[in-house]
């Protein structure tokens, strides 16, 4: 039997959640769901770092968040640039530790596999998938090293269905899957937890066109057992599960928010 005395992740006194201790960099969070979710990390203790390409829309975001009180970070480099990952990792972790990563930058390009050009099929590869291999990698050595860490990434409901129009996506997020499940195969041995979030239909600057169509919305709200689109903030409280203590023995699944939708025909 484990005594919880000399446990401080099972003593019953401690927040597991709690997150004042963390410092987590958060990929494509300059707004939409990665904005989202590090405001909820940060609200819950964590000094965040937040991510992209657009430097000015970057700080905007950042300052948004300061605004209300919470600390906060910027990195600006593109999650598919390999130099550019590899050289801000680097500076970012000589002011501190990386505890939790999570992997969001993703993109969508709505288009029949039959006419879907190379060059499309290999930016949304390249930035829905490749992008968290090549930003993890340096993470997880500085984690391996330090023997703890957590890494998140950010799937789909298109990791395990698939949807016409949404080929490269689909492919993507199910290699995003795999992928998370690899890193626990190399990784949870380090002490490293590796895990995914899987929203379903969310309201956000990306899939804003498509809650304004009608036939749309009404297959999205039929479909989905709750009766309605997600709001982003409604991850937050999975990716705090994910990212604190409560989830030290969680490995290389995959927790679904996404009203129901996968669970039913």
């Amino acid at each position: 039997m484990v005594n919880p005395s000399v446990n401080p992740s099972v003593h019953p006194s401690v927040n597991l959640f709690d997150l004042s201790s963390r410092r987590i960099l958060i990929t494509g969070s300059n707004g939409g769901i990665g904005l989202s979710i590090a405001q909820g990390l940060a609200q819950h203790g964590a000094q965040v770092i937040l991510n992209g390409r657009d430097a000015a829309k970057l700080e905007a975001a950042a300052q948004s968040l300061r605004q209300n009180g919470l600390e906060v970070e910027t990195s600006r480099f593109d999650v598919t640039n390999e130099t550019e990952v590899d050289t801000a990792i680097a500076e970012l972790l000589e002011t501190g530790p990386i505890d939790v990563l999570v992997n969001n930058a993703g993109i969508q390009r709505r288009v029949s596999l039959e006419q879907v050009t190379l060059e499309t099929w290999n930016e949304v590869l390249t930035t829905n998938l490749t992008s968290a291999m090549l930003v993890s990698r340096p993470v997880a050595r500085h984690m391996i090293a330090r023997g703890q860490g957590k890494i998140i990434n950010i799937c789909s409901l298109m990791s395990g269905l698939g949807r016409a129009t949404t080929g490269p996506y689909t492919a993507a997020k199910g290699g995003l899957k795999m992928l998370t499940q690899a890193m626990c195969a190399d990784w949870a041995k380090h002490n490293l937890q590796i895990n995914a979030i899987g929203p379903g239909y969310f309201e956000t600057e990306m899939t804003a066109p498509l809650v304004a169509d009608e036939k749309f919305n009404a297959w999205v709200c039929g479909r989905t057992p709750a009766n309605r689109w997600g709001k982003p903030q409604e991850l937050v409280g999975a990716a705090v599960f994910l990212a604190s203590n409560a989830s030290n023995f969680v490995n290389g699944q995959i927790l679904y928010v996404d009203g129901g939708m996968f669970a039913v025909l």
